[in-house]
């Protein structure tokens, strides 16, 4: 089926659009344009919008499981400019990676967020990471190796083996996320702790993937990627410093307005608040304006490839 316009319509949508990406790429209250890679679909219409601009966000990266697929498509069409979206699904069922290569092909950019009952190095995820360098995406993934709660099981367990996960995949680029990510920063994680406090010893896994690998990056996302940025803020200093080609914004926040509306963390740092704007003031405090626009615009546009 094809639609005729006429002239006036012609120019009138081309307008549209044209304003919406010099939006996107405007100064935001932050003082320059910021890219959040880990936001997830709202149910409520118009929920992510009123996330991003409340927050002070210009664009975001929706995570997208498999069944809100269509649902995100609507919004990146509905928005020019203000999003992208990432394809995830349930890595133990046997159609998982079809539905990721359906998505891919769909509009997706993305692997993510992979948050699985499966072994970071099993033969589910090594199917995932083959994918994204065929198709030539990141994939994100929630490192957690122990349950917060009675039930919850482990999600993509196991990052102490991960180094030879990330020395086997040269192509793909991995992006991590979640409590064992963050809490591997140091070389020392308490059992059972997701969200560690007090000084970091130098050393741990993630640190040192960072350094090892230019395949593999972080998002600062959640409140473990907020924690650490408190835990020891001298270390988390130069972490950002020496890691700044390596590192992302990412809000994985469930407030509804980017004020803090309706957050239901428990955790201290984030309880009632925003995750987004209490990352975003956290980075800000500790880095330069140069530092600043690295981590949370020019690395995740680059990364992800988006032109605009």
């Amino acid at each position: 089926m094809y639609i005729t316009l006429n002239r006036r319509q012609f120019l009138g949508t081309a307008a549209g659009a044209a304003l919406s990406r010099a939006n996107a790429q405007s100064t935001s209250e932050w003082g320059a344009p910021v890219l959040d890679i880990h936001l997830h679909p709202r149910r409520e219409e118009g929920g992510e919008l009123n996330h991003i601009n409340g927050s002070g966000v210009t664009k975001a990266v929706l995570l997208t499981g498999s069944a809100m697929a269509d649902h995100s498509q609507a919004v990146v069409a509905k928005n020019p400019g203000r999003f992208v979206w990432f394809t995830g699904t349930d890595m133990t069922k046997p159609d998982a990676i079809a539905v990721l290569r359906k998505n891919l092909m769909a509009g997706a950019i993305g692997l993510g967020e992979l948050k699985s009952h499966v072994a970071c190095d099993g033969p589910e995820m090594r199917a995932v990471y083959s994918l994204a360098a065929e198709m030539n995406v990141p994939v994100l993934i929630h490192f957690a190796d122990f349950p917060q709660f009675e039930g919850e099981g482990v999600w993509n367990s196991g990052i102490a083996r991960f180094p030879a996960v990330v020395k086997a995949n040269p192509k793909t680029a991995f992006i991590g996320h979640g409590d064992a990510f963050w809490a591997n920063v140091s070389a020392e994680v308490p059992d059972g702790v997701p969200y560690p406090t007090g000084k970091i010893k130098p050393g741990g896994v993630s640190d040192r993937m960072l350094s090892d690998f230019p395949n593999f990056h972080g998002d600062f996302s959640a409140n473990s990627g907020r924690n650490f940025l408190a835990r020891d803020p001298d270390f988390a200093a130069r972490f950002v410093e020496r890691h700044r080609a390596k590192m992302m914004f990412g809000c994985d926040c469930s407030c509804r307005d980017g004020h803090g509306a309706g957050q239901n963390s428990k955790q201290p740092l984030i309880a009632g608040k925003c995750v987004a704007r209490e990352t975003l003031t956290a980075l800000k405090q500790m880095t330069s304006a140069e530092l600043f626009h690295q981590i949370t615009w020019q690395n995740g546009m680059k990364l992800i490839n988006i032109s605009n």
